[in-house]
């Protein structure tokens, strides 16, 4: 697969993801938190199953354990996003779960002991600004819910990681239709200890569970390891920038809200600061590759 085709069908899986705010928000309406979550990843995993199930006879303990991490950390992710939405919008939640991509470089930083390009660092202060106006009121205080979706991201970013390497290694549907199955028996667990787990009971519950379950789920989760297997995890970050975009435009579009100035304010410097980040981050060793006789970039 060629980098642009796998780029592009990562764009179609952030376009899914910016819709799936709006639909948790319907299936929390009759849904326990848990049981939204496990009746989402259950529902990707068994479509996914049956749709490639000799693909998955080919699974070793090395995608197994891999697959049963990832589900881990997609539980994380998607247990503060789902919770963070009882107190935030899908607008203020697309734009903060989209700091993922300002936490990949930084964590590359902290654990691997990369070093940190200035670009990244004028990024992730824009960013750091545009979460202050887009969370704080009037009286300083932030909603949990936001607090959530900052924490999401951080859960997020480690999950973009860990996919990029385990790929390298491992069959990469097979790793994100376990993950799938792995996310959904874990929030079973939770559900059946906290809450208790029941089917939808209206029809926009049953609308929020299948487009969750298939498109955000099935569809992206499958798609997001095979196509990321073309591209960096940098390059899967700048595209899931687009999510909070999509978000709102869903959430201008179906539930009619809108930020206020100060919201869109900050909605723009986090923006800024991923683009900053990825792209600017990236402008000086290229130009210095193109810079160099073709002997010497040859030589690297």
């Amino acid at each position: 697969m060629k980098p642009l085709k796998a780029e592009l069908m990562l764009i179609v899986v952030t376009m899914f993801w910016g819709s799936s705010y709006i639909f948790m928000k319907m299936g929390l309406d009759t849904l326990g938190e848990f049981n939204l979550i496990a009746l989402r990843f259950g529902l990707a995993f068994v479509l996914a199953a049956i749709l490639f199930h000799k693909r998955l006879r080919r699974i070793d303990l090395r995608t197994l354990k891999y697959g049963a991490l990832l589900g881990f950390l997609l539980l994380f992710v998607f247990t503060c996003i789902t919770f963070g939405l009882k107190t935030t919008t899908t607008s203020n939640a697309g734009f903060l779960v989209a700091l993922t991509v300002i936490f990949v470089p930084l964590i590359d930083v902290l654990v691997f002991r990369k070093r940190v390009a200035p670009p990244q660092i004028f990024g992730a202060v824009l960013a750091i600004s545009g979460i202050g106006l887009l969370t704080l009121n009037s009286s300083l205080h932030v909603q949990p819910g936001d607090l959530l979706c900052i924490l999401s991201a951080v859960f997020y970013a480690v999950q973009i990681l860990v996919t990029g390497k385990a790929v390298k290694t491992c069959d990469s549907l097979n790793i994100g239709i376990l993950q799938l199955g792995f996310a959904g028996g874990y929030a079973l667990v939770l559900s059946a200890v906290f809450e208790t787990p029941s089917l939808p009971s209206s029809m926009p519950g049953w609308i929020a569970i299948l487009a969750l379950g298939i498109l955000c789920s099935a569809c992206g989760f499958i798609l997001q390891p095979v196509a990321q297997k073309y591209t960096t995890p940098t390059r899967t970050g700048l595209i899931f920038s687009l999510e909070p975009v999509f978000a709102a435009f869903f959430g201008f579009w179906f539930a009619g809200e809108q930020l206020s100035m100060q919201g869109y304010t900050g909605a723009a410097l986090v923006l800024l600061g991923i683009v900053a980040s990825e792209l600017l981050g990236k402008m000086p060793l290229n130009a210095n590759m193109n810079r160099m006789p073709r002997k010497r970039r040859a030589d690297l």
